[in-house]
């Protein structure tokens, strides 16, 4: 239990007692338990998001949820996202977007991400009909951790240097990145039948397109650019769950 502990805090600003997950190698082998703690992510989320729409409209329900998701990491999949963006839209050379997002301080492209992201999330969220909200919330962590998960297993760390991210790729999760798209798949389907498997082939969809646009700009992968997977893939639910579920009431699936 040691390495669930040590991925809890990693992954969330969630007290851990004693000394619980911080042994050597901890957090190397913690990958594996990442979707399971982006399933209790969304558990509190979802009872978030329910207690909210008792008591406040559809839009606060939506950005208030969407800050409790990024304050529940500390805002660290954020900030890698901003760096990213930084990075990748700099138009500079592979050298060059390492050193922009290793750079502390935030640029335009940084900014847009975040508020483009945030903005994606709140909307979705307030806009998907109060029944299916809790399964969409609850859903978004999940797929976001198992985005990082299955990264890490296929994509090289990009940094010779060394990083954030090193200890999950000198071990990479590759067993890991197979239980995590089952989890996700099965929770997914729980959760909404055929709607919930489209969301989960989605969400790996998605996954390895932003690996492959990874690689095809730094080569690999750092701390930024899987906190950055992360922040996009959650989209997936929050979009995809209400829209195919609206597409089969209108009887088109």
């Amino acid at each position: 239990m040691n390495r669930f502990w040590a991925g809890v805090r990693f992954l969330t600003v969630f007290p851990v007692p004693f000394n619980w997950g911080t042994r050597e190698g901890d957090l190397a082998g913690s990958a594996v338990f990442f979707p399971v703690i982006g399933g209790l992510i969304g558990t509190f989320a979802g009872l978030l998001v329910w207690a909210l729409g008792l008591w406040t409209g559809d839009l606060l329900t939506g950005v208030l949820t969407t800050v409790f998701l990024i304050s529940v990491s500390g805002g660290l999949h954020m900030d890698g996202l901003s760096d990213t963006a930084d990075g990748f839209f700099s138009a500079r050379s592979e050298q060059r977007m390492l050193e922009i997002m290793r750079d502390p301080h935030i640029g335009a492209m940084g900014v847009m991400a975040i508020v483009s992201i945030f903005c994606i999330k709140a909307v979705a969220i307030a806009g998907a009909p109060a029944m299916l909200r809790w399964h969409v919330v609850c859903l978004m962590p999940l797929a976001g951790r198992c985005a990082l998960v299955l990264t890490m297993a296929i994509l090289p760390y990009a940094r010779p240097d060394g990083g954030l991210g090193t200890i999950f790729f000198d071990r990479p999760p590759r067993i890991s990145a197979l239980f995590a798209p089952a989890l996700l798949g099965a929770v997914c389907v729980w959760a909404g039948g055929w709607t919930g498997a489209i969301v989960a082939v989605g969400t790996v969809i998605l996954t390895l397109a932003l690996a492959f646009y990874t690689f095809r700009k730094i080569g690999g992968a750092t701390g930024d650019t899987l906190g950055a997977t992360c922040e996009v893939v959650e989209c997936v639910p929050a979009l995809l769950f209400p829209l195919v579920s609206g597409f089969q009431a209108d009887g088109i699936l």
